[in-house]
């Protein structure tokens, strides 16, 4: 079973992701840096030269005589508006416009004789506020610097920070894929010519081009491609010797063979005249020869399914009515039970046949002598059940049941050649089916046969036509 192909395009996408990831993170770490340290400087600049005009409005004021004279003098020196607070006198303001509310901290840190100041946010409008108290006087005045050029400065540099980290990032990415995609084609040029190997085609070679890694990398996979190939150009044409020797053999065994057959036979129509000895030896001698026979009708047959000679002639069967037929004609009806509606399918009666007769005679010889068949039908296909009550078939031994000479007893000393299931599931292929097994050890084993449909039937739509209950056919002792 083939594994699924993987998209070469999922490591192309953690790369360029990755790439996205080193490009965000570094550029906003930057970006962001960038801002905060500006932004400190522009907001300290900002306050120094705000303290720095207060302390020389404090003094300017000191040489004043009266408020709306201050507050015409401030007017010409700066884009501020002042405060004036007086203990137990209404708070004057430079203008209509002026903020006139002061923290109590703030107010606090004046009163005590300190110049101090604070940030606030004022009608919306952002404010650096210095107050200081005039020395002799009972006068506080509160100095309002308006920041919103400072902060629509930073607001216009974080945009653009933000706006070039987006492109940064953007463009990482673009260049993550693009890098990747460079980077991986040979990585996916391997990955295809794998599948194709695997596939089969075994001249599948890579492109060497460069002296980087990915050069040495795909000349050491053209020299395991060509091992590789050697070896299965070898290990084939060691398999087709063996099938022609196999084949050869049996050929040369056929001749001699059918002569001992009939001495055998003519040796056995005389035993009764021979004494009792010889007439043991020569019972084993015909049994000898049978089984030698059945050896070399395998080998024959497993030599005509390797060289593509053997066709199918198919018709119409009754599925359950040709199983019967064959069950008694073998004599296994005594040990054999069979379940079967009337299941109609177009196939070759001569391999169906063949395949039952191999897997019965496999479950009687090694599931105890008795074994179930049964036969379902639908509209997709046929399905035939041997089972047995045997000791089961051992795990490890499943995947090779239907292997050319295998026996799950490694003594050889079961029954058999070793070639029925071999040759069963060569039939079933050529009728399009397969056969499977599973088995449990102490449970006996199930082999399943199904033949899938081939062409329509007058019954229905598909090559199926099960007949109705009352038709079922149950054989328990003999053909109904």
């Amino acid at each position: 079973m083939t594994r699924p192909a993987v998209a070469p395009t999922r490591l192309r996408r953690r790369l360029a992701i990755a790439f996205v990831l080193v490009g965000g993170i570094s550029t906003g770490a930057l970006a962001l840096g960038s801002y905060l340290i500006v932004r400190k400087s522009r907001l300290d600049d900002s306050a120094q030269r705000a303290v720095d005009q207060s302390k020389f409005n404090l003094q300017f004021a000191t040489t004043e005589r009266s408020v709306t004279e201050l507050f015409a003098a401030y007017r010409t020196r700066g884009n501020f508006c002042t405060l004036v607070i007086r203990a137990g006198q209404a708070p004057e303001r430079s203008g209509p416009f002026c903020p006139s509310a002061v923290s109590p901290a703030l107010r606090k840190l004046v009163a005590a004789g300190q110049l101090a100041r604070e940030r606030a946010t004022l009608g919306g409008t952002r404010y650096v506020v210095v107050g200081g108290a005039l020395p002799g006087t009972n006068r506080q005045l509160y100095f309002y610097y308006d920041e919103r050029g400072v902060w629509d400065d930073l607001d216009a540099l974080r945009n653009v920070l933000a706006l070039g980290w987006l492109s940064l990032t953007l463009l990482a990415g673009l260049v993550g894929t693009v890098l990747a995609r460079r980077t991986l084609a040979p990585v996916a040029q391997a990955s295809d010519a794998a599948r194709s190997l695997a596939e089969g085609l075994l001249d599948t070679r890579l492109p060497v081009a460069g002296d980087d890694e990915f050069a040495a990398w795909a000349g050491s996979f053209n020299e395991m491609a060509e091992a590789l190939e050697a070896k299965i150009a070898a290990l084939s044409e060691a398999e087709a010797r063996e099938r022609r020797f196999t084949a050869n053999v049996a050929h040369e065994l056929r001749t001699p063979l059918t002569a001992l057959v009939g001495e055998a036979e003519l040796l056995a129509a005389h035993a009764e005249a021979m004494p009792p000895e010889a007439q043991r030896l020569s019972g084993l001698l015909v049994d000898d020869v049978a089984r030698l026979r059945r050896l070399t009708d395998d080998l024959l047959e497993i030599s005509r399914l390797d060289a593509g000679t053997e066709h199918t002639q198919t018709a119409m069967l009754d599925v359950g009515a040709a199983v019967a037929a064959l069950l008694h004609e073998h004599g296994w009806d005594e040990h054999v039970s069979l379940s079967s509606g009337q299941v109609l399918l177009v196939t070759d009666r001569r391999r169906l046949e063949r395949i039952v007769a191999n897997l019965v005679g496999n479950a009687l010889t090694h599931g105890g002598g008795a074994a179930r068949v049964r036969i379902t039908g639908d509209e997709a296909g046929v399905t035939l059940e041997v089972a047995d009550d045997g000791p089961g078939i051992p795990a490890e031994a499943l995947p090779h049941v239907f292997d050319r000479f295998f026996k799950a007893d490694r003594s050889r000393a079961a029954p058999g050649s070793g070639l029925g299931l071999a040759i069963a599931q060569e039939n079933a292929r050529l009728l399009g089916g397969e056969i499977t097994v599973t088995s449990q050890l102490g449970h006996g084993a199930v082999f399943l046969l199904r033949l899938p449909v081939t062409q329509p039937l007058p019954g229905g739509e598909g090559a199926v036509a099960p007949a109705s209950h009352d038709g079922d056919v149950h054989h328990d002792g003999g053909p109904s």
